[in-house]
């Protein structure tokens, strides 16, 4: 089983924490995090907010493949709207030649009107840009050549330089999978990323993105088994574990709160293609502290062996090629998330890795050495 680790870079420690100065903390983690026998690390893509102060995963990923050898270089996700096609495959294909093709693609739609707006994008055009970007982007990434018309404009049929020195076929994901994001994902090849999951005792939410698959292949076949992430707190004390887990989980949905504008009724209500979020509006400062408090306590958390009861439950659940969990989260300390990070590479990591899994993205990276 391939077990990777998910940063968020968190910036939930407070206005006097230098953004910069989290951000190297970040980066020498995720170096931490190959020395501990991760196989992966995951970053991901916000603006504005101290949600997250990590706004360009690929360039964060091209620099830590110089200073790693062996660990796969995630993106969880980039946010195919704010990005031209172009540009975005020039960035994918470096970081693949620079990491000696360790690179693995995970893409999304994105969500907060105030990343849009800072970016100069009509968030109206957000459906239309995900689906033609990746229509051209897909393609280009086989290929080396890169054409075609929509959202974003016109490409005349340009040869990439330099061009994809393997196939990217098995190292792509969709981590919003809802919707139109569906349909493109399949038509693509994309495996799921399940970026929330299920807390115990609770069922999962049926495989719609099955049904999406075969509809969309009409082959019998089904999709490449998902990648599973979530936040799991672990400390050898189990009372202390919940206690911190629950806390730091709420950090994280009171930055998500505000960064998405779920506090600000109205926000969705034209935004073609987003009306649904509307459902979700929070309307009193009492409602925003009863759903992140209701939130907090659905965090996983406990000692090693609850954690690892927790992620064979969602192994059987699931059938994953592999997980990439979030060890610190929420504006935890550092000596805080180095501590966990330790203590699950010690405790955890081995047993997990010895799990059997159907399908492991780590194969494509072995036929492509071959």
């Amino acid at each position: 089983m391939h077990v990777g680790i998910g940063t968020g870079f968190a910036h939930q420690r407070g206005d006097s924490y230098d953004g910069a100065q989290l951000v190297r903390e970040e980066v020498d983690q995720l170096v931490l995090a190959e020395e501990l026998g991760f196989d992966s690390v995951w970053i991901t893509e916000h603006h504005f907010s101290d949600y997250s102060v990590s706004n360009d995963p690929l360039q964060l990923l091209t620099y830590l493949a110089g200073r790693t050898k062996r660990v796969k270089l995630g993106t969880q996700c980039i946010i195919v709207p704010w990005h031209n096609p172009v540009r975005l495959a020039e960035h994918i294909i470096n970081l693949d030649i620079l990491s000696g093709g360790r690179a693995v693609l995970g893409f999304g739609g994105g969500l907060a009107p105030q990343e849009f707006a800072g970016l100069g994008i009509d968030q109206n055009k957000s459906r239309a840009l995900y689906n033609d970007i990746l229509d051209v982007l897909i393609p280009a990434l086989e290929t080396g050549v890169i054409e075609g018309e929509g959202a974003f404009g016109t490409i005349p049929r340009t040869e990439l330089m330099p061009g994809p020195i393997k196939s990217f076929e098995g190292r792509k994901f969709c981590g919003s999978l809802s919707g139109n994001s569906m349909v493109a994902a399949a038509r693509h090849g994309f495996g799921n990323m399940v970026l929330m999951l299920p807390q115990r005792g609770q069922e999962a939410p049926p495989n719609q993105y099955k049904e999406v698959w075969q509809q969309v292949h009409k082959d019998g076949s089904e999709p490449p088994p998902p990648m599973l992430s979530g936040n799991f707190y672990i400390h050898e004390d189990a009372d202390y574990a919940e206690e911190q887990g629950q806390k730091y989980l709420e950090h994280t949905m009171r930055a998500a709160v505000k960064n998405y504008s779920l506090a600000k009724p109205g926000t969705f209500a034209n935004v073609k293609g987003y009306e649904h979020y509307e459902n979700m509006m929070l309307h009193s400062p009492e409602e925003v502290d009863a759903y992140c408090e209701k939130f907090g306590k659905s965090a996983v958390t406990g000692t090693p062996q609850m954690i690892l009861e927790r992620m064979w439950e969602l192994k059987e659940i699931y059938q994953p090629q592999g997980f990439f969990p979030h060890v610190y989260f929420g504006g935890m300390p550092r000596e805080d998330a180095v501590r966990s990070m330790r203590l699950f590479a010690e405790e955890v990591l081995p047993e997990v890795k010895s799990w059997e899994a159907e399908t492991s993205i780590d194969e494509r990276f072995m036929e492509a050495a071959e």
